[in-house]
């Protein structure tokens, strides 16, 4: 049997490419293998939101071209964004490659295998798929169970940020059928997997193409308890985004599942009724991850994100009034052309106000095909990097803080397997990593956790003697608790 070993390169959106270009690969009859040393076919997927990932290609395609040499047979394909980008000029650039696919071109992959295997030219794939928007799903036949699973609900962006190559490599926004979101949804959870995060590049923008979902009336956002949000900018207008609609499809249509994340989304789409499903959708995770990049109000509108400083910090603000104890994460770019010592000191104040408990922070680094080209590269690398410690100098303060204060509390985790070091790790509700012993297996079932330490990324806890499983939404999961009978989870010191 054909094998394959897959690289992957960027963030959760290639990740989870990774996972359905996986799934595609077994359909087609290959299997996987550890690594490339053994493969028949090696797949680069690739990111080219930061310099760094197409730095990394470039080495990996060299080091992959040194097997090749002794083993002519290997297939080397490149897919992902900077496939995407590059298209046919990877194949001049890198003459070792033999397939270039775009992210929409996942399931062409097989065909395109068969035509290098049989000895054809170098096959290039980078079209979109504009017109007829295809989804691929969760390998939901291949056996695999995952304690957390992706679920795309979009694709493509429409922002237009100027600092982002995303339009130009995955397209316009795309939306996939409500319909298709929860029956993947319900079939993972069926399957056994009680969590899952919805992903999209703006997930928040979610638009229903089968016009099933709802939208709440123009009325609904100012009878909201977050009137002052609501009453302000777009969330102003009747509701653009039918993504709350969609959360609460899927809340009350699969009941069974026991948390539901999303990423990521764009700040001016958390609206009232967004906030509204926080606060009434215990499903929903008490954590989420809402870019900012830049704490000053020139800055951003150099990087043309559609808020000001205010906007952002009256709606995340708002969201964390409606659901007592969520965490808040963000992005920061630093060193955006034209950033001022002064616009730098806002966004660390931005950052302190909020109390933001995860910080991914990068340099500026200019990306081919953005707007942002035009407005050169003013700022040095030593002010970036000397900016960027200071970033998480701050942010590690502010994250030390809040674990600190978690320390006496218990917690729901869901507990994810075995740690690295012995015990058990999972995640709270509010994404906390969470350490702990316990006899027997508890991987996949929400526990509650005592916390005890706090340690610098993380926590440490002992199961509670209050049972085996939290409570929460899961239904399913206390009827698996419930059949297990009792269960004695004594601290191991």
């Amino acid at each position: 049997m054909r094998s394959f070993h897959i690289v992957t390169f960027g963030c959760q959106m290639n990740q989870h490419d990774s996972d359905r270009l996986r799934d595609v690969l077994i359909e087609a009859g290959y299997e996987p293998t550890d690594g490339p040393e053994s493969a028949d076919l090696v797949l680069l997927n690739t990111c080219s939101v930061r310099e760094k990932s197409e730095q990394k290609l470039r080495s990996e395609v060299g080091r992959l071209g040194l097997i090749k040499r002794a083993r002519p047979s290997l297939i080397i394909a490149v897919a992902g964004c900077v496939a995407q980008q590059e298209g046919q000029r990877l194949v001049k650039k890198m003459p070792q490659i033999d397939i270039v696919i775009g992210p929409d071109q996942a399931a062409a992959l097989p065909r395109l295998l068969a035509e290098v295997e049989q000895g054809g030219l170098p096959q290039v794939r980078t079209s979109f798929d504009v017109g007829d928007p295809r989804f691929l799903s969760s390998g939901l036949g291949a056996g695999r169970t995952r304690i957390s699973d992706f679920v795309t609900v979009m694709k493509g962006c429409d922002e237009r940020c100027t600092f982002c190559v995303v339009p130009t490599t995955r397209g316009p926004e795309r939306y996939r059928p409500s319909d298709e979101i929860i029956l993947e949804v319900a079939r993972l959870v069926e399957r056994g997997t009680p969590e899952v995060t919805l992903l999209g590049q703006t997930v928040d923008s979610y638009l229903d193409p089968l016009h099933k979902l709802e939208r709440p009336p123009a009325s609904t956002t100012l009878r909201s308890a977050t009137s002052a949000l609501a009453v302000r900018g777009s969330a102003g207008r009747r509701d653009e985004s039918e993504f709350p609609g969609l959360l609460r499809a899927i809340a009350a249509r699969v009941p069974a599942l026991g948390r539901l994340r999303y990423t990521s989304p764009h700040p001016r789409h958390l609206t009232a009724a967004l906030i509204d499903a926080h606060r009434e959708l215990p499903v929903l995770a008490k954590h989420v991850h809402m870019p900012v990049q830049c704490g000053s109000d020139r800055v951003l509108k150099r990087m043309l994100r559609r808020y000001n400083v205010a906007e952002y910090i009256e709606r995340v603000s708002a969201l964390a009034r409606a659901v007592p104890g969520l965490t808040l994460s963000t992005d920061i770019i630093v060193g955006f052309p034209g950033e001022t010592a002064e616009d730098f000191a806002g966004t660390l104040d931005l950052v302190r106000a909020v109390g933001f408990v995860g910080v991914y922070g990068f340099k500026y680094s200019p990306r081919p095909f953005t707007p942002a080209l035009k407005l050169g590269d003013d700022v040095t690398e030593e002010e970036k990097s000397e900016r960027l410690a200071r970033l998480f100098e701050v942010s590690e303060g502010l994250l030390r803080q809040h674990l600190l204060s978690l320390v006496g509390s218990s917690q729901r985790v869901l507990v994810e397997g075995p740690g690295q070091l012995g015990g058990y790790t999972g995640r709270t509700d509010q994404n906390e990593i969470v350490h702990f012993d316990a006899t027997g297996d508890p991987t996949g079932q929400f526990l509650l956790i005592d916390i005890v330490r706090a340690h610098k990324h993380s926590l440490s806890g002992v199961p509670s003697s209050n049972g085996w499983l939290a409570s929460g939404p899961s239904k399913r999961l206390e009827r698996v608790a419930a059949s297990r009978g009792p269960r004695s989870l004594p601290l191991v010191s």
